[in-house]
């Protein structure tokens, strides 16, 4: 009997030791390392250049956002399992309001929501009513309402932030082939990306007043002059309301003003930094810098507004590590200034945050880090 108690002795304090942890891991910040054993913060660009970005983390699956019941946590981690959730099967396009991360998946046919703040995982698209199809591009207003470009229904599909069906915008007989949508932060217009293909002459944004779905005009057509696309796959909204397109197909970027007068291109086909290869989704900070994610490159490359190379952040491997991407899609930058990169092929977000902002602050901070729900 004596040895049997104190058998449970040790498995008692072995268990106190491990509880105690726990506690203290659900509570501090997760440390991300550059490399087995240096959990020294990953920044870019790398010393001695002045940093002005660090990697924060990666998210994955519903796990990176749902509080952690405590016996389940126990549970992995006395025996070393991974942390289950539902992932994503093939995210696309990416935005982000007030801390909920909304992530296109055209495979599973839905948007899935990382609720940082509530600490909750919810699907847009899966009720009868306003359900998806192919949902590619998305972006949301200030009020948080968001709109979704569904390929496959050739129409923008409006919800609102929990993810009620509000109205359908467009249709087979207005669209082609759709690409992407954004919206100005006031929720009054709609540009919409018609990538046409190699049988369509619609290379072209189409513009929509936001609530009444009325179309207003039509910015470009197939080309390789001034103000002309040949596969455009992106539209982002930058100061002064300037819109700037990813142009895919002729390796570029145009801008134009908020009326869709062209103003000027930047970048051409190339290898070195400044160029493009594969541009895919395109998104504005808060300086108006236009950030491009490059599928070919596995990167993407920040600009100042008038295009001048800034730097670039990632590359293309087969790891999948912090800013590693093999087949990187979608970018954007919340209010705060992080920016959120999704890859298709490791099924993942990476998120970046400006160096002079604190791990606690902003919608992402320490009041929505995970912890253990009891």
């Amino acid at each position: 009997m004596m040895l049997i108690n104190n058998h449970q002795g040790v498995v008692v304090r072995v268990l106190i030791v491990l509880w105690g942890l726990l506690g203290l891991t659900a509570c501090a910040p997760v440390q991300q390392a550059t490399k087995s054993g240096d959990a020294r913060p990953l920044v870019y660009p790398a010393p001695p250049d002045e940093p002005r970005y660090a990697f924060e983390r990666i998210i994955m699956s519903s796990a990176d956002v749902v509080s952690q019941k405590e016996d389940a946590a126990l549970k992995r981690l006395l025996t070393g399992s991974a942390e289950a959730g539902e992932g994503m099967s093939k995210p696309y396009a990416i935005a982000v309001h007030k801390g909920r991360v909304f992530v296109s998946d055209s495979a599973d046919r839905l948007v899935k929501v990382f609720d940082f703040p509530g600490k909750r995982f919810y699907k847009i698209g899966d009720d009868e009513n306003g359900s998806l199809m192919k949902p590619l591009g998305l972006d949301v207003d200030q009020s948080g309402t968001v709109y979704v470009a569904d390929a496959t229904a050739k129409a923008i599909m409006v919800y609102s932030e929990e993810g009620k069906f509000l109205r359908k915008i467009g249709g087979p007989k207005v669209f082609d082939r759709l690409s992407s949508v954004s919206v100005d932060g006031t929720g009054v217009r709609l540009y919409v990306v018609d990538i046409g293909g190699v049988s369509s002459e619609h290379h072209r944004v189409r513009v929509f007043d936001a609530q009444n779905g009325d179309h207003l005009f039509d910015i470009g057509k197939r080309g390789s002059g001034p103000g002309e696309f040949n596969l455009p796959r992106d539209l982002a909204i930058g100061k002064e309301g300037r819109l700037y397109v990813t142009d895919g197909g002729n390796f570029r970027v145009s801008v134009f003003d908020a009326q869709g007068k062209f103003l000027k291109n930047f970048g051409s086909v190339g290898k070195q930094p400044g160029n493009f290869a594969r541009p895919k989704e395109i998104a504005t900070d808060n300086d108006g810098n236009v950030l491009v994610a490059d599928t070919a490159f596995g990167n993407f490359q920040i600009f100042s507004p008038e295009g001048e190379l800034l730097m670039f952040i990632g590359d293309r491997s087969e790891k999948g590590g912090p800013a590693q991407y093999m087949l990187p899609s979608g970018i954007t930058v919340d209010e705060d200034g992080r920016i959120y990169m999704v890859d298709q092929w490791f099924k993942k977000i990476d998120v970046f945050r400006p160096y002079g902002l604190k791990e606690d602050e902003g919608f992402l901070g320490l009041k929505s880090k995970i912890g253990v729900a009891p």
